[in-house]
């Protein structure tokens, strides 16, 4: 079986090394891309969009506030582009008004509050996993 190929969109040095840290500690194989700002974000849409790009990823974690491009113009242009429309995003933020909220929802995307505790981004890992693994099946 392939490892799970995991995009990480985010801008926090530390974030990405706590949730490097809790996908260690599950027991699955895993590539985990970082992308980290708005900029980059947009271009890996572009490069799947026009299939310069591969493989695709299983799962997307994308970080809600990003420098250059706000997270949910990276969602929109994400669920624009063929390759990547129906995969499964998770919007991590600290804070999301209700509007954003459902907007990040309204277009598909689960929505989950960022944050440092280890054990909740254990569980996190876990979850994005387990969305790895549907997502193969429905595309077997």
């Amino acid at each position: 079986m392939h490892p799970a190929r995991i995009v990480l969109i985010d801008d926090n040095e530390v974030d990405v090394t706590l949730f490097r840290h809790a996908l260690d500690q599950q027991k699955e194989d895993y590539e985990l891309e970082i992308l980290n700002n708005g900029e980059a974000a947009l271009q890996f849409v572009s490069e799947h969009r026009t299939g310069t790009r591969e493989p695709i990823p299983c799962v997307i974690l994308l970080d809600l506030y990003l420098p250059l491009f706000d997270g949910l113009a990276i969602l929109r242009a994400i669920r624009k582009a063929p390759a990547l429309e129906h995969i499964r995003v998770v919007v991590l933020t600290g804070m999301a008004s209700p509007r954003q909220q459902r907007e990040i929802e309204d277009m598909g995307a689960l929505y989950r509050r960022k944050t440092s505790s280890l054990d909740d981004l254990v569980k996190l890992a876990a979850e994005v996993l387990v969305l790895c693994k549907a997502s193969s099946k429905t595309a077997a």
